[in-house]
């Protein structure tokens, strides 16, 4: 067969399969060309805490990997920016809200920790529906609260504020970082596990309660590791216990409190994506597995140690049923304390 004819006719071949592709492809060929559009991550808290340490560890990794030039067709499309939007106010409702009124195109996204599910047992009415205006994407790490004692206390272990709590009943004070905020709850949990009673004192933010914790206004504070575990090296506060089930490498000398005999006692931060429902599955499904190779990549792992977390990534209905299972958990808290929003 001449040269010519078999060029065209390869061609020919060329086109059709093109042709088909375009015709019965458009779900391939609509995932392929996300994104479209700059992707904006909203943080419903400020800067600079775990919420937004996350978010931002997570947008270097999607800005390196989305943000590239990509070849599509015979185009070379530019890649996209990845913004980080933070939104405070309302113990996140307000910057969840915005994600959940956010047109379902794959360019807005959330970053949520545990107050996240506690907020539906929190308060009586939210201005979205967790169930129907939003879906899980993936579960980004999990941070096991530390709890952290004064110098001055008279009390250095965990029975041993066991034993004094019950001796001196409302003598100790523990401060929390704001009602229905996982500090606090994971200490009323503590409080009906251990049945004591200790006088809780709510703070705007994790670091006004840490000053005071370190200059002996309070006893107790349970926290996330990022904000005790430098004071704790530094000699200014001592840590009792991790509230998890495992010990963290960056203070691997901290035993869990189901070594110390308290089984089943765990309380944890953690932080993991949303997208607002409607959102096309296959843009769902490929963040959640960009968000998954971040997480697991070793330079971020290293950050992550050294930040208390625990690296999780997994599918997005592994998410939705751990927020189903939290949300079941410290709802459960919330009624038996008779904790109430500020």
């Amino acid at each position: 067969m001449p040269h010519a004819l078999m060029s065209r006719r390869r061609f020919a071949i060329a086109t059709s399969a093109a042709g088909a592709a375009a015709t019965f492809g458009l779900p391939v060929l609509a995932q392929s060309a996300w994104p479209n559009k700059p992707i904006r991550i909203v943080v419903p808290y400020t800067p600079g805490g775990f919420t937004d340490q996350m978010a931002r560890l997570v947008q270097i990794g999607l800005q390196t990997r989305l943000g590239q030039p990509v070849l599509i067709g015979l185009q070379t499309r530019l890649g996209q920016p990845v913004l980080i939007d933070n939104k405070p106010g309302a113990n996140s409702l307000i910057g969840v809200d915005a994600v959940a009124k956010a047109a379902p195109d794959g360019s807005t996204f959330g970053v949520v920790i545990a107050a996240y599910a506690a907020n539906t047992s929190l308060y009586p009415k939210l201005p979205y529906d967790p169930r129907k205006d939003l879906a899980g994407v993936s579960l980004m790490g999990v941070s096991p609260l530390l709890a952290a004692v004064n110098l001055d206390a008279p009390f250095k272990t965990a029975r041993e504020l066991i034993d004094y709590a019950r001796a001196n009943p409302g003598k100790v004070s523990f401060g929390s970082s704001g009602n229905g905020s996982a500090a606090h709850l994971t200490t009323e949990l503590w409080k009906s596990l251990t049945k004591t009673y200790m006088i809780h004192i709510p703070y705007r933010g994790a670091v006004p309660a840490l000053t005071d914790l370190m200059g002996g206004q309070i006893q107790l504070f349970f926290d996330a590791p990022t904000g005790l575990i430098n004071q704790a090296k530094a000699g200014k506060i001592r840590l009792i216990g991790v509230a998890g089930d495992k010990r963290l490498p960056a203070v691997p000398d901290v035993p869990t409190f189901i070594e110390q005999g308290f089984a089943g006692f765990t309380g944890s931060t953690w932080a993991g994506m949303l997208a607002p429902a409607g959102t096309p599955r296959e843009i769902v499904k490929r963040m959640s597995d960009e968000v998954a190779r971040i997480i697991k990549s070793d330079e971020t792992r290293a950050k992550l140690d050294a930040m208390g977390t625990f690296p999780a990534g997994g599918t997005p209905e592994e998410f939705d049923a751990f927020i189903a299972s939290e949300t079941a958990k410290w709802g459960a808290v919330i009624r038996t304390a008779g904790v109430k929003a500020e």
